[in-house]
């Protein structure tokens, strides 16, 4: 038998104002990106704020639906549209805000497990990790150097070999 660990580190900032000047303001978009969002049903509004290689941002916002498994969360939102916008062109940097109209948004979200499997075939199919920064509208943001951290042991294409 052998015993295997797996293990990441991810930064700790104690607001968005401590950030780089250029994850600060996708950030700030992911927040502003919430406003988008259809929610009528949880009042969970998420955001999402994606830097591609070109240098173009765009952003996505959760799209529920009353039959639930229909909606789309942000980050599904905002990387199928970069993919038909920008095909080829990889997602670097992506930034994750919340708006809880039923409590508190004052800490960093972690993607969904749907979420981390779309995010983690991005990266394995452009080739590059995609850095992840996480926060609500205030309060302490995460940075996570790779999306893929956040699913060890995934399914991927290389099972459907």
């Amino acid at each position: 038998m052998e015993k295997k660990e797996f293990a990441f580190s991810y930064e700790v900032y104690p607001s968005a104002h401590d950030l780089p000047a250029e994850e600060s303001a996708l950030l700030h978009q992911a927040r502003s990106a919430t406003a988008l969002s259809y929610a009528p049903y949880s009042r969970f509004r998420v955001g999402a704020a994606a830097r591609l290689r070109n240098g173009e941002v765009l952003t996505g916002s959760n799209q529920e639906n009353a039959s639930f498994p229909a909606g789309l969360c942000a980050e599904r939102v905002l990387l199928a549209a970069a993919a038909s916008r920008y095909p080829g062109v990889a997602v670097e940097l992506m930034a994750i805000s919340y708006r809880n109209e039923n409590g508190a948004s004052q800490w960093p979200i972690s993607p969904c497990g749907i979420c981390r499997q779309a995010l983690q075939e991005n990266e394995q199919r452009d080739g590059i990790p995609i850095r992840l920064v996480l926060g609500g509208l205030e309060g302490p943001v995460y940075v996570i150097e790779a999306a893929s951290h956040l699913l060890p042991l995934a399914f991927t294409s290389r099972e459907l070999i």
